[in-house]
């Protein structure tokens, strides 16, 4: 039985429409990651979100249909403000576990410009 392999996700920019961040690899591709395999998933770890603008800002993150932002698909974050860059605390953390199928995107956006995502986890193979 293959192990799942540890990823880096990012840095990405976080812009102020939803997009999508990360979905598994399919046989078509994925969003945030390499390859074209079947039946794969992702398991975040961790996410951490620094405000690198001149103002503070806020993430929103979401679970669900590509590029979505649906009401009812929030997930991390939720408009939760970041102090500018320069500030103390000018960052936010989550930390769990938290399985996507090739079906999920994890997708987000922030209410100002200078919001930049990192994450960690595993990527496996069904």
């Amino acid at each position: 039985m293959a192990a799942n392999k540890i990823l880096r996700f990012g840095p990405v920019a976080l812009g102020t429409t939803a997009a999508n961040i990360v979905n598994p690899p399919s046989l078509s591709g994925g969003t945030g990651l390499a390859g074209t395999n079947a039946n794969t998933y992702v398991v975040l770890k961790h996410i951490r979100i620094v405000n690198t603008g001149a103002s503070a800002a806020s993430p929103s993150l979401y679970i669900g249909a590509t590029g979505g932002s649906a009401s009812g698909t929030a997930f991390a974050f939720n408009g939760t403000s970041i102090p500018a860059a320069g500030n103390p605390g000018n960052y936010l953390d989550w930390y769990g576990l938290c399985r996507l199928d090739v079906a999920d995107f994890l997708t987000g956006l922030g209410s100002a410009a200078g919001l930049v995502l990192e994450a960690e986890g595993e990527i496996g193979i069904v």
